[in-house]
């Protein structure tokens, strides 16, 4: 485990200023931020409608936001009804959910709008007889899906796949290009992001830079990470936390055991991974573990990869990567 003085998180191209005639490179808005994917296209075709189709889909399926998804309707117990992209997304959340021991759970939802975190613009007062009912609701294991069926134990179950969906999103994009046989590309949701072959423009692999977690609000890289055929997603508290009346931060990652906002001494985590689904999913919950238990997990897992950024005990700012090294 190498041990540096540095900060990490978000992407950063690097190219020359030399461009490509089959380089493809969109952008656009999708699921509450933006999106940039870079492609090297042989036929120069561009693939912005089937891109824009693919994100509507999921859009459809997962959004808390859109009042008319299944993900909504279920939530609301007015529909059971899950489609493949939902189905693929809970699967994969309980994989997480049985690895963290309940660490990673998408029931949390409720709780994460109770503290004005999510979806919901919660206007009445967080007490602690107001979470421990919620708390009534949470647990991964109380729902199943049973032909396209999505089955409660407990009607007032609440899911938000917000700390998976979008990696999920990045990856039903690759697929499709790999569908297309793109050979070289570059996939980016609001910092999460999946790599294949090599940037075309460099004629070498895909490097991205890892973002300073800065409380100020300003935006520097002090490293760069090299992503070969894989996926990389961030979970960082540095933007969206509480403080407390002893000055304390709290993160954004709510304690599935507790049901209070997590005090870690984990400002960022990157994690990378084949798929970036995962990628996702194990950041939110290595942030949500911290360093120590998190460094167990990893150690029994050495095909996931992590860069830590923590706050030690003197205050001072320190990163730890674990199964990993940096370019």
């Amino acid at each position: 485990m190498k041990r540096l003085f540095f900060f990490a998180i978000f992407l950063v191209l690097m190219f020359s200023c030399k461009e490509e005639s089959n380089l493809i490179k969109l952008t656009g808005p999708v699921f509450g931020t933006s999106y940039s994917i870079i492609y090297d296209s042989e036929a120069n075709k561009n693939y912005q409608p089937q891109f824009d189709s693919l994100f509507y889909v999921i859009n459809k399926s997962m959004s808390n936001y859109q009042t008319n998804s299944y993900i909504s309707k279920i939530n609301r117990n007015e529909s059971k009804q899950v489609d493949t992209h939902f189905e693929t997304v809970f699967n994969a959340s309980k994989k997480i959910y049985k690895e963290t021991e309940g660490v990673f759970d998408p029931t949390i939802g409720k709780l994460v709008n109770a503290w004005n975190f999510g979806s919901e613009n919660n206007k009445t007062k967080t007490d602690s007889l107001k979470i421990d009912s919620l708390m009534t609701y949470v647990g991964l294991d109380k729902l199943s899906i049973v032909n396209k069926q999505l089955i409660k134990k407990r009607p007032n179950s609440y899911i938000d796949f917000n700390a998976i969906a979008k990696g999920y999103g990045i990856d039903v994009i690759a697929k499709f290009l790999d569908r297309k046989k793109v050979n070289n590309y570059l996939i980016e949701i609001g910092g999460e992001i999946r790599a294949k072959g090599i940037n075309p423009v460099k004629k070498d692999s895909w490097r991205v830079g890892l973002q300073d977690p800065n409380f100020d609000g300003t935006t520097s890289y002090s490293k760069t990470v090299v992503l070969n055929n894989a996926s990389m997603a961030t979970s960082g508290t540095y933007r969206k936390f509480k403080v407390d009346e002893k000055g304390q931060r709290y993160a954004h990652i709510i304690n599935t055991k507790t049901g209070y906002p997590t005090k870690t001494s984990v400002l960022s985590v990157s994690v990378i991974t084949k798929d970036c689904m995962f990628s996702d999913g194990y950041a939110t919950a290595f942030q949500a573990m911290g360093i120590e238990k998190a460094t167990l997990f990893l150690n029994r897992n050495p095909e996931i990869k992590a860069y830590f950024i923590i706050e030690n005990a003197k205050k001072g700012l320190e990163m730890i990567t674990i199964n990993c090294f940096f370019d």
